[in-house]
């Protein structure tokens, strides 16, 4: 059994200095020491944390000139893994997050070193009280969070990607900027035969939100399906999946203005190019379907 080398990368935009200090000492304190650290200033200057907080293993601070968003921000940190070449899973944190456990990054390496196909790790998400929120649950009407296994997506806050299969399906997609990218991203590890598991046992604390904190929210929510059917699915199924969600969006959207912000994003959708077309193969819908998430819903 080969054990994989693990790094850490984080991405901050420079507004949560002690969350971001809070997180990168949790790292420290893990019971395996990650070969590397990358943290990303997204469009923000970023403090020497390598020599105020004594983290192990190589850091290397990347500041970008404007923010990228999510997906931008952590295909900066992965590239200069790649570049590296001297790791093979990466472990991504939000900055507002944190590991209670000890053994988070041994987990990690423990679950790739059983499995060579084993593309993306999810990790459970729960608030400071333990509860984990029904959206972050991998999967439709799941109840129980603590109930592991493979699924069709995963969670952006806490994850761990094999290298190997990034360099087969493609990094982040960039253009969505938030909101989307996680689904795109487990759809082209499925298609290409990657396994994506949800592991309940690898916890990451992270403050309860909700995702329509953001401005822009339902615009490029909806933007994002759009581009998200137009890159991935097969053309019978788009107006299938983007049907479904207008039909959701108006049911559970209350607000006049949010509904105007949804629709201006899903015409923007059409308008604008999110990225090259790779349609997933028919079998791939059905593995998405025998794994409890059509890709229509």
């Amino acid at each position: 059994m080969v054990e994989p080398r693990i790094a850490v990368a984080v991405v901050t935009m420079g507004n949560r200095p002690a969350e971001v200090d809070a997180l990168l000492m949790s790292v420290a304190k893990q019971d395996l020491a990650p070969e590397r650290i990358v943290i990303v200033g997204n469009g923000c200057p970023l403090p020497d944390f390598a020599e105020r907080l004594g983290l192990p293993g190589e850091v290397t601070l990347i500041e970008t000139q404007e923010n990228l968003g999510c997906p931008g921000g952590r295909n900066v940190a992965l590239r200069r893994l790649a570049e590296f070449g001297d790791v093979d899973v990466v472990v991504e944190l939000d900055d507002d997050g944190l590991l209670v456990d000890a053994d988070v990054l041994r987990g990690v390496r423990t679950l790739y070193a059983r499995d060579p196909r084993l593309g993306i790790v999810g990790f459970r998400i729960a608030d400071e009280t333990g509860k984990t929120q029904r959206r972050h649950v991998p999967r439709i009407g799941a109840k129980d969070p603590l109930r592991g296994g493979p699924v069709t997506g995963f969670l952006g806050g806490g994850h761990a990607l094999s290298l190997a299969m990034l360099a087969e399906v493609g990094d982040w997609p960039a253009e969505f900027f938030f909101a989307h990218e996680e689904t795109d991203l487990a759809w082209r590890a499925v298609d290409a035969g990657w396994t994506v598991l949800y592991a309940p046992e690898l916890l990451l604390q992270h403050p309860r939100t909700s995702p329509a904190r953001h401005a822009v929210y339902y615009r490029v929510n909806a933007r994002n399906r759009v581009w998200l059917t137009r890159r991935s699915l097969p053309l019978p199924l788009i107006p299938v999946h983007l049907g479904v969600w207008v039909l959701l969006t108006l049911v559970r959207v209350r607000s006049w203005g949010a509904l105007r912000a949804w629709f201006g994003g899903f015409a923007e959708g059409w308008r604008e190019s999110g990225g090259e077309r790779r349609p997933m193969r028919w079998r791939t819908v059905w593995r998405l379907t025998r794994l409890g998430r059509p890709p229509v819903i």
